[in-house]
């Protein structure tokens, strides 16, 4: 089964060019780091113990920023590698005044490319986070002895079916996992019958994601032109989910003077089909890059930038989280609910059940279904104590899951 998997690669490989090529056009990849992915590096591997985050995207990469801040400060450790597969996710990276840490782009999981990887790299340990699992990689990291760590673990009931479809090469690949730290109870069954030796649960790293606030202070002269607005945000909307928000936009503006809607996209690539969607609705729209002076006449502010969403959820008290009224299984609601804002979303929440139960039980989240409901469900007003909660408990998971990872280091340091 790894031959098939591997071939299958293989043929990836050879038309990944073209691949890429309509990627950077669509500036969905970088027109030279792209090379990274093909184990060209642009960065060097420094002498000393080397840690390596991976993670998909943005939320997987976020959500280890904690830990990043802790070891840029542990002095027996030389190096931070983070790797990821998307663009937007590197630039979070560069957001954050790092020393020790820099990002590569993820190599194809082919044997020879993740061979000289782990040859090049040469980490000290390997932690990936939530559902990256990746064989080739991971039977590299195994034969090199490597402790492999997987973070804040999460398997979906539709993950594990599709992995269970190949039990005995599925199992093969997951017991490769030195120890695993699933975010939920499902996870936990899911990974015990998949083949996984050392579970444990700490909770999910996502309570205590970007905890330190560093970087949610607005620029002063957009704080004063938002400071007389009712503002509510939509944020990590995809497809269709911006015209919703129009159409609350307009509902509310028959109520509500000075109401500036934010929005929020999941994808900023999507920034000029967004505008082109909601002139439509005869709409003022103004772009976060353009530094517009004057918002007094603005309906719609569209955030077209990466790594800035916690700015403006420290001054709303609602917000909208996109992914749910369309079937994509909801976006991650706890950075906003930590500013104390009350959540709203759609039906669809499959990614984070456990997060919106326990939110929905501290009532800070409400499903909503049509546009009036969200509409009539909006409010202006922060509540901080909410945001306290939610602080605890992110608290208590960073601390735990330090102390593992601690452990986890110490003691392959101590080997070399």
């Amino acid at each position: 089964m790894f031959l098939i998997y591997q071939i299958l690669f293989f043929f990836i490989f050879l038309i990944s060019p073209l691949i890429i090529f309509f990627r950077v056009l669509k500036k969905k990849d970088h027109k030279t780091r792209f090379l990274e992915k093909f184990t060209i590096f642009s960065k060097k591997r420094k002498s000393g113990n080397l840690i390596w985050f991976h993670g998909s995207s943005v939320g997987e990469i976020l959500s280890v920023i904690p830990l990043i801040e802790k070891y840029e400060k542990d002095k027996s450790i030389n190096q931070i590698l983070v790797t990821s597969t998307t663009l937007s996710s590197s630039k979070i990276i560069s957001n954050f005044n790092f020393k020790k840490t820099i990002h590569q782009f993820y190599v194809l999981d082919l044997f020879f490319l993740t061979s000289r990887f782990i040859n090049f790299w040469k980490p000290n340990i390997a932690i990936f986070i939530e559902s990256e699992i990746w064989p080739s990689m991971f039977k590299q990291i195994y034969e090199k002895k490597i402790p492999l760590l997987l973070l804040n673990a999460r398997l979906t009931k539709k993950t594990f079916i599709n992995w269970n479809k190949l039990n005995n090469f599925s199992k093969s690949i997951f017991q490769l996992i030195t120890k695993a730290y699933p975010q939920n109870y499902e996870t936990i069954n899911f990974l015990k019958k998949i083949g996984v030796k050392k579970i444990k649960f700490i909770g999910n790293l996502k309570f205590s994601e970007n905890y330190s606030k560093k970087n949610d202070r607005i620029n002063f002269k957009l704080k004063n032109q938002l400071k007389n607005k009712k503002i509510w945000i939509a944020s990590s909307t995809h497809y269709n989910e911006e015209i919703f928000c129009a159409k609350v936009h307009m509902q509310l503006k028959k109520k509500i003077k000075n109401l500036l809607t934010i929005i929020i996209p999941r994808h900023i690539d999507r920034v000029p089909e967004i505008i082109s969607d909601l002139k439509k609705f005869n709409l003022n729209i103004f772009k976060h890059t353009t530094k517009i002076k004057n918002l007094s006449k603005a309906d719609i502010y569209l955030v077209d930038t990466f790594g800035e969403t916690q700015k403006f959820f420290k001054l709303c008290a609602s917000v909208f989280l996109g992914g749910s009224i369309i079937k994509r299984g909801g976006q991650n609601p706890l950075e906003p609910a930590r500013y104390g804002a009350k959540i709203f979303h759609g039906p669809n929440i499959d990614n984070f059940k456990d997060v919106y139960k326990l939110l929905k039980s501290l009532k800070i989240s409400k499903k909503i279904k049509t546009y009036n409901s969200l509409a009539n469900s909006i409010k202006f007003k922060k509540r901080s104590n909410k945001a306290m909660k939610i602080d605890k408990i992110g608290k208590i998971i960073l601390k735990k899951t330090i102390n593992e990872i601690d452990f986890q280091i110490k003691n392959e340091i101590k080997k070399t």
